[in-house]
């Protein structure tokens, strides 16, 4: 079993910041890709960033010189620092990433539960 466990989301200002976490914990041999998807009221769920195991990123165009993922590959824990956050920005924000739990696995797709990002106006 894998298990991807996020935090740091909560209600804040337009303009402010906000740091979300997510610590993967569980059977893992290796972990590939992470990522921050987000779901507005209403909306699909849609990328916000990536961090690919080979150690490049992308972004939405939405969030782009506003929101940095990162990771802590000692920690199995990926980062997105949220800043000059906007009302858009408002979204429940799921951590996801692709694990194999043993060599011969194969590598599969697992979502954390979502945090709450609300940005007022």
């Amino acid at each position: 079993q894998v298990h991807l466990m996020e935090s740091g989301g909560g209600l804040v200002q337009r303009g402010g910041s906000l740091r979300l976490s997510c610590a993967v914990s569980g059977s893992i041999f290796r972990i590939y890709d992470m990522a921050w998807y987000r779901q507005a009221p209403g909306k699909q769920r849609e990328l916000v960033a990536r961090d690919t195991s080979g150690g490049s990123t992308n972004y939405a165009d939405s969030v782009k010189g506003r929101f940095t993922i990162s990771r802590d590959n000692a920690k199995n824990t990926v980062y997105l620092q949220m800043n000059s956050l906007k009302p858009e920005d408002t979204a429940v924000y799921y951590c996801n990433a692709d694990v194999a739990t043993t060599w011969n696995s194969g590598i599969s797709g697992y979502w954390g539960q979502g945090t709450q990002v609300t940005v007022s106006s």
